[in-house]
C-alpha cells in the first residue's frame, strides 16, 4: 500500500493546485530524488489522485426487467442492460436494423421462439425502441429500452420472449436494484447518489423530493472524494518523511510538517460540522417532523388534532380524560411530512382550573391516567415541535378564566419549537378574550423561561368544526397551521449556498462522525508540540488513513472493506427494474 502512495507522490507534481481559503499554507507533493539532496517544500491545494476510471463489468449476464409501474397503463417500459442487448434486439426485430443510437424507432416485436411466419408470432406492433451504447448510459453498459403497449398480456408476452433470445451470454431477469448497482460499479453513480436515488423513489412529499434532488446532484460525492484525496496526499507527505528522513535532507521538521497539514484538517473539520448539521435537518424531512399536542384534560387537544388531520383520528368527548394513550397520525402539510401525537391530558398540582380557584380538591389521578401522563411527557421530550393548549373556561364565580398547567408550559418550553394556543375563544367576547390573554401572558407565560414574550394563538375548534363553507379561517385553525409551517421552515432551512447539504443521509452522517473522530486524533498529535511533547508522526499518519477510509465508505470508492456490506443494505431497498 505504501509503495502505491509513493508512486502517486512521484507523479503528483503534474497535478494542478486549486487554492482554498481554509488551507493557504499547504504544500505541493514533491518528486523524491534518487540521490540524497536538499528537498524544498512547495505549496499545494486541492490535489487529486489519479483514480482508475476503467470500465468495470460486474457480470457477463444480460439483465432485463419492467422499469415502469406494474398494472394496466398506456405504455410499459422494459429495460435490457448488458453485452447481449443488441442480440436481444436482433432476435425480437429480425427484419430491421437497430435504430440510430439514442434515437427512437418504431418496430414490430416478434417472438424469437416461434416459427409461425404469419402474424401469430407478433408480440407487439408499433413499439418504440431506443438503443444506448456504453459507456454513457444509465448503467454504463449497452442498454436497450422497449416501449410497448401497457396491457398486462402484452407486457407478459414481451418479458417471456426476452430470455428466449439467442445471445453469447446468459439473459436473466434483473434482481432488485441491479440496474442501479451496475451503474455504481461502472462509475455512473457514486454511493451518495445511489442513496439519493432511493430517496427519490421513496419520496411522498414535496420536501422529500427536494432533499432527494439535492443529494442526486453529485456535489456531495465529489466533495467527499476531494477531502479523501487531500488526506491521502497529506498522509503521503508524512509517510515520506518517516521513510526517507534518514536518506534525504528535509528543510522541515515533523512538527513543521504537521503544522502545515493541520490547516487542511481544520478546514475539513469545519466543513464536516456543517455537513452534520445538514444531515440533522434532512432527516427531519425524510422521516417526518414530530409534533406533540399537550395540555390539561378537556382543553381540546383531540378536537384540534382532528381539525388538522382532516378526519376523526381521536375520540372527542365533553368528558375529561377521554384520551389515555397516545394517538398518532401522519400527514403532509405544505410538502412537509409530519407525525401528530394527541396525548393524555396533563394535570398536576400546578394545573389552574376553576375547581382549583374555588378551593376544591383536584380529582384523584388513577394509575392508568398517571401512565398516560408519563407517556405524554415522554412524547413531548421526543418531539421536534410541541403545541401546548390552554382553554377558556367558565369559573364558578360567574366569570371566565384560562385553564392551563404550569408544568406543561415548562415542558413545552424545552422543545426545539413551541406554539401556545388558547382554545374555546368563542365562549367570550373579543374584549374579554383580550384581557384574559394579557393576564395569561403576564402571569403564566411570563414566568416560564423560553415563553416570555410568546404570543399565544386564539382558536376555537368548535367554530372550525361547525363553520359554514367558504369562510377564510374559521376558528383560527388555519392561522395555527401557518405558524406550524413557519416552524417547519425554521427547523429545516439552510442558507442558499448550503442547500446541497440536505442530501446528507444518516449513514453519511455516522461515517462523517467517525472521520471527524480520526481527524481530531490527528489534531491532538499535531498540537503536541504546544503541549511540550514530541508529536507521534506515525500515529498522525494512521489517523489520516482511517479518516480517508471513512470518506471512501461514503462514496463506495477506495479500499474501504465494508463497501460490499453497505451495497447489500442499500440496494435491497430498490424495486426490480431500477
Amino acid at each position: 500500500m505504501l509503495s502505491m502512495f509513493r508512486n502517486v507522490l512521484r507523479s503528483a507534481p503534474n497535478l494542478r493546485p486549486r487554492a482554498i481559503p481554509s488551507a493557504p499554507i499547504l504544500r505541493q507533493p514533491r518528486r523524491w530524488p534518487s540521490s540524497p539532496q536538499k528537498c524544498s517544500s512547495r505549496q499545494f491545494g486541492h490535489g487529486t489522485l489519479n483514480i482508475n476510471n476503467t470500465f468495470v463489468n460486474d457480470t457477463d449476464d444480460t439483465i432485463y426487467a419492467l422499469s415502469s409501474g406494474a398494472g394496466r397503463a398506456g405504455i410499459a417500459v422494459i429495460r435490457v442492460s448488458g453485452p447481449g442487448s443488441l442480440n436481444v434486439y436482433t432476435a425480437l426485430c429480425p427484419s430491421k436494423p437497430p435504430p440510430k443510437p439514442r434515437y427512437a424507432g418504431v418496430r414490430t416485436l416478434f417472438d424469437p421462439a416461434s416459427s409461425d411466419s404469419t402474424n401469430g408470432n407478433v408480440l407487439d406492433s408499433d413499439s418504440l425502441i431506443l438503443y444506448f451504447p456504453r459507456p454513457k448510459t444509465v448503467t454504463g453498459e449497452d442498454v436497450l429500452e422497449l416501449h410497448v403497449h401497457g396491457g398486462s398480456a402484452t407486457v407478459k408476452a414481451v418479458l417471456g420472449a426476452i430470455p428466449k433470445c439467442s445471445t453469447s451470454g446468459k439473459v436473466r431477469y434483473a434482481e432488485p436494484g441491479e440496474f442501479t448497482r451496475r451503474a455504481f460499479l461502472n462509475r455512473r453513480l457514486d454511493l451518495a447518489q445511489v442513496e439519493s436515488l432511493g430517496d427519490t423513489l421513496d419520496a411522498v412529499t414535496e420536501q422529500q423530493r427536494r432533499v432527494a434532488v439535492q443529494g442526486n446532484s453529485g456535489v456531495l460525492g465529489k466533495t467527499y472524494e476531494r477531502w479523501r484525496n487531500q488526506l491521502l496526499l497529506a498522509r503521503g507527505e508524512i509517510e515520506a518523511l518517516i521513510d526517507f528522513s534518514e536518506d534525504q535532507h528535509f528543510d522541515e521538521s515533523p512538527t513543521e510538517l504537521l503544522t502545515n497539514v493541520r490547516q487542511l484538517v481544520e478546514g475539513i473539520l469545519h466543513s464536516i460540522h456543517m455537513y452534520k448539521l445538514g444531515s440533522q435537518k434532512s432527516e427531519l424531512l425524510r422521516n417526518g417532523i414530530r409534533i406533540a399536542l399537550l395540555g390539561p384534560p378537556n382543553a381540546g387537544k383531540s378536537s384540534l388534532m382532528n381539525q388538522i388531520v382532516g378526519r376523526e383520528a381521536s375520540i372527542v368527548s365533553s368528558e375529561a380524560g377521554t384520551t389515555r394513550d397516545i394517538v398518532e397520525a401522519n400527514l403532509d402539510i405544505r410538502g412537509y411530512l409530519c407525525s401528530f401525537a394527541d396525548t393524555a391530558g396533563i394535570r398536576t398540582e400546578s394545573t389552574k382550573s376553576c375547581s382549583h380557584l374555588e378551593g376544591e380538591s383536584a380529582p384523584v389521578i388513577g394509575a392508568i391516567e398517571q401512565e398516560g401522563i408519563r407517556r405524554a411527557r415522554q412524547k413531548a421530550m421526543d418531539s421536534d415541535i410541541v403545541i401546548v393548549l390552554a382553554s377558556v373556561e367558565a369559573s364558578k364565580a360567574g366569570g371566565h378564566q384560562i385553564s392551563y398547567d404550569m408544568e406543561t408550559l415548562k415542558l413545552a418550553a424545552a422543545a426545539q419549537q413551541c406554539l401556545v394556543a388558547v382554545n374555546k375563544s368563542d365562549v367570550v367576547e373579543r374584549d374579554t378574550l383580550e384581557l384574559l390573554i394579557q393576564e395569561f401572558k403576564d402571569s403564566a407565560l411570563g414566568s416560564v423561561q423560553g415563553l416570555r414574550g410568546a404570543e399565544p394563538l386564539t382558536i376555537s375548534c368548535k367554530a372550525a368544526a361547525t363553520a359554514a363553507t367558504g369562510l377564510t379561517d374559521p376558528g383560527g385553525v388555519h392561522t395555527l397551521t401557518e405558524r406550524l409551517v413557519q416552524s417547519f421552515s425554521e427547523l429545516t432551512s439552510l442558507p442558499g449556498d448550503m442547500h446541497h447539504l440536505l442530501g446528507v443521509t444518516e449513514r453519511q452522517n455516522q461515517l462523517l462522525s467517525e472521520c471527524q473522530m480520526h481527524l481530531e486524533g490527528f489534531m491532538n498529535e499535531a498540537q503536541a508540540c504546544g503541549a511540550g511533547r514530541e508529536p507521534d508522526v506515525v500515529l498522525a499518519a494512521e489517523h489520516l488513513r482511517l479518516a480517508a477510509n471513512r470518506l471512501a465508505s461514503i462514496t463506495g470508492r477506495g479500499d474501504s472493506g465494508d463497501v460490499e456490506e453497505v451495497l447489500g443494505v442499500i440496494f435491497e431497498k430498490f424495486c426490480v427494474g431500477k
